[in-house]
């Protein structure tokens, strides 16, 4: 009950606030406040997660919003997406081991089904988390081997059904499923998964439906790129706060785009462990000499990027031909972005992008890379 008259009182002081600023700046036509309050659960995603599952976790979830209008190419094709910056409470439900969770993060909104009163949309988000609760080694905590770090990783994914009362109001229910860690920077780090379930409104301080721009697009050639990445990760020993390590990544793929808003690709995916070669060396597990070689992995995979103007938003799933020692198993899922420099149809080089992802086994997190890449 203190959660849903926080959330009132929110939305209806900006409301009023909004009302004045929206009155003398009409170029807020697509601003919305958005406000949901969330009840959820925490999943035990691995046999290694020994921590007490709370019976049940709470938060609030505020993203301020602006609908593309069609001033660039990119948000006609993409059927004039929603963009935002979100800010999430979470109220983890046992404060002495999981803390409490602060998370700001850029997101999208997409349309799935667009009726005249009810709409279907599903939100993309990532960003950073702090968590106020982390192992420490002093005083020793036994309990928490789920967060390793204060900072960490915040990917959300929310779907909603929406309906529109009027220009300025709209509520909506969905469900939401949210994720923090810090990738393995420093163990022990198992990360938090959280599912649940929403209900909040949306306030437009001067109309829900701007203007939008609509031009005879020709349709962009479903063009061929050769393509490769360079990337750099970093993660912990296996001993709770121990050293960090490098991970060198190298990936050469081909890719197709296709509806003129889509690439796919597909290729070959390579890393080198210094971690698992420092373990090796240390325990002897394989033959003296043969350490390196049991520290590297090789892959193959495929996946689609998602383009919206100078943003990819990338989803890659891959299958391992060589394993290092210490396996994860055989399939590996990235997800993460691509922002791009460089983009143009003609010229030796036509690609030039910053990237980074998150790599994951199902919902266990190794590692966050960054880097480079190129298209030719």
């Amino acid at each position: 009950m203190r959660y849903i008259k926080q959330f009132l009182f929110f939305i209806f002081y900006l409301s009023a606030t909004c009302i004045c600023t929206a009155q003398e700046e009409k170029s807020l036509a697509g601003f919305g406040i958005e406000a949901n309050a969330f009840e959820g659960k925490v999943i035990k995603h691995t046999a290694k997660f020994h921590l007490p599952v709370p019976a049940l976790s709470t938060g609030l979830d505020f993203n301020f919003q602006w609908k593309t209008c069609g001033k660039k190419s990119w948000q006609q094709r993409r059927r004039y997406p929603i963009l935002g910056i979100g800010f999430t409470y979470t109220n983890y439900g046992i404060d002495s081991i999981y803390g409490r969770c602060f998370s700001i993060y850029p997101n999208i909104v997409l349309p799935l089904v667009t009726g005249k009163k009810l709409e279907w949309t599903i939100r993309i988000g990532n960003g950073i988390a702090y968590v106020t609760r982390a192992y420490s080694r002093i005083p020793m905590d036994t309990i928490n081997n789920a967060i390793g770090s204060h900072i960490n990783d915040y990917p959300s994914f929310m779907t909603d059904i929406r309906y529109h009362i009027n220009n300025h109001w709209d509520v909506q229910v969905g469900g939401n499923f949210s994720h923090i860690s810090d990738a393995s920077y420093h163990q022990p780090n198992l990360g938090i998964n959280l599912y649940g379930a929403h209900v909040g409104v949306k306030y437009y301080p001067v109309s829900s439906t701007p203007i939008c721009i609509r031009r005879d697009l020709k349709p962009l050639p479903n063009r061929w790129l050769a393509q490769f990445r360079l990337t750099l990760a970093f993660d912990g020993s296996n001993a709770p706060l121990g050293p960090i390590y490098p991970i060198y990544l190298a990936t050469g793929y081909v890719s197709k785009r296709w509806i003129s808003k889509n690439k796919f690709f597909g290729g070959l995916d390579y890393s080198y462990h210094t971690n698992i070669y420092a373990y090796l060396l240390n325990n002897q597990f394989v033959a003296n000499g043969t350490e390196a070689e049991h520290s590297y992995k090789s892959a193959v995979f495929a996946g689609n990027e998602f383009l919206i103007g100078r943003v990819g938003i990338v989803l890659q799933v891959g299958y391992y031909l060589h394993q290092a020692a210490q396996m994860q198993g055989k399939v590996y899922e990235k997800l993460g972005a691509n922002l791009y420099l460089v983009q143009k149809e003609h010229g030796p080089v036509k690609e030039l992008f910053l990237c980074g992802y998150l790599k994951t086994h199902l919902s266990v997190a190794e590692l966050a890379e960054f880097g480079f890449g190129l298209g030719f």
